[in-house]
């Protein structure tokens, strides 16, 4: 029975040309790499909305930051500066309003809040897109405003009086003066070998899983195609040979046509390993334990404990302090003076080193109450009674 392929050159009629056909050659060479671009908007859709890892990494680090209670230096609770963190909006609670300053400071390293006041008094806070802020430089080259675009409109926030509208949270950023660097562009170059490890694994699959290859007439033959007989072909191998359905189906040839694979070696092509490699170096940039996204490595329980515990203390509470402290400084001129700190005994992570820190302190009989209790994160005086 003759097969597709044979049935179809020959109903096309193709005839043994006067010159004999080239023998088809097929070479690989090494190109440029193209990587994605440096800017929020492709960070977020190559990073965040497109990997996995990246994915991740930014909602452990927002969630476990914004989900860290923070105390107020003194014991006191009554500050209006809590309450306005604890309800910034009508549309947002406390939590979800501080993830979103998390995540665009992981996404695109700068983060905007802008306080809106009634008699110089902030009632409600708003985390503002980075995307959509554009800085203005003053006369003296440090920013005097922000202009916000949205909807065809634009929005300009004067930097002047004693309370800022607009709070800019930026990333350690050593080659510029305005914005911050993201751990997502520190990472930018395994998100690409990332992204197109995946999209080679999935091209793959598409493709029967199996390397491409050529069909070539051997030179002996005399035989050539035509245009109209080459699309032809091509058409009929696509329809019946490629695809994860058609995946194993034999490939049957005579009259001249040879089917050579292409493919490299395991060794060239091991992008297993290098996906893996990627994942490791997107973890790291983030400050996230590889053993706590289920990367391969030491998965133990004591391993996942130490890795939980370095999470936070080399993470999230140096993040929240930073934060914290910077939201305080700003708002202090309508609210008053604050220290904002991160309630440590609320970490379960934590509570071990911190059942540590109190038996230690409570042993030292060369210290005072009020000395025991600052060693311990908390105030001098007592909530009742003094020292």
């Amino acid at each position: 029975m003759p097969n597709l392929l044979n049935r179809l050159a020959r109903a096309a009629g193709y005839a043994p040309a006067t010159k004999a056909a080239p023998a088809t050659v097929a070479f690989y060479g090494e190109g440029r790499p193209v990587w994605s671009a440096r800017e929020p908007v492709a960070f977020a859709r190559e990073g965040y909305a497109r990997n996995a890892v990246a994915h991740r990494c930014v909602r452990l680090v927002a969630e476990a930051a914004a989900t860290l209670p923070l105390t107020l230096d003194g014991g006191s609770d009554a500050h209006p500066l809590l309450a306005l963190l604890a309800r910034p909006n009508p549309r947002e609670g406390g939590a979800g309003f501080l993830e979103g300053v998390y995540g665009h400071l992981m996404v695109s390293g700068n983060a905007y809040l802008e306080a809106v006041g009634l008699e110089g008094v902030p009632r409600e806070l708003f985390c503002l897109r980075p995307d959509r802020m554009r800085a203005v430089p003053g006369p003296d080259g440090w920013i005097g405003a922000y202009l916000y675009s949205a909807g065809g409109r634009s929005i300009r926030y004067e930097q002047t009086g004693p309370l800022p509208p607009i709070l800019h949270l930026a990333q350690f950023n050593p080659l510029d003066d305005h914005y911050g660097l993201s751990p997502m562009e520190a990472a930018a170059v395994s998100l690409d070998i990332h992204n197109a490890a995946g999209a080679w694994h999935k091209a793959l699959l598409d493709n029967a899983a199996r390397p491409s290859g050529a069909l070539v007439f051997a030179p002996s033959t005399g035989a050539a195609l035509s245009e109209a007989q080459f699309s032809r072909l091509k058409n009929e191998l696509e329809a019946n040979y490629q695809g994860a359905g058609n995946a194993g189906r034999p490939l049957l040839l005579d009259g001249g046509l040879d089917w050579r694979p292409l493919a490299l070696s395991p060794k060239e092509m091991d992008f297993v390993e290098a996906k893996a490699s990627a994942a490791r170096e997107i973890a790291l940039a983030f400050g996230v334990p590889p053993l706590l996204l289920g990367l391969p490595g030491d998965n133990t329980h004591a391993n996942y404990a130490e890795a939980n515990r370095a999470f936070y203390r080399q993470t999230i509470v140096p993040l929240v302090r930073r934060t914290a402290a910077a939201i305080a400084t700003w708002l202090e001129p309508a609210l008053g003076p604050a220290r904002l700190e991160p309630d440590l005994d609320a970490i379960e992570a934590l509570a071990v080193e911190r059942e540590s820190l109190w038996r230690r302190v409570a042993n030292a009989d060369f210290l005072t109450l009020a000395e025991k209790r600052q060693a311990a994160g908390y105030p001098a005086a007592m909530a009742e009674g003094g020292d």
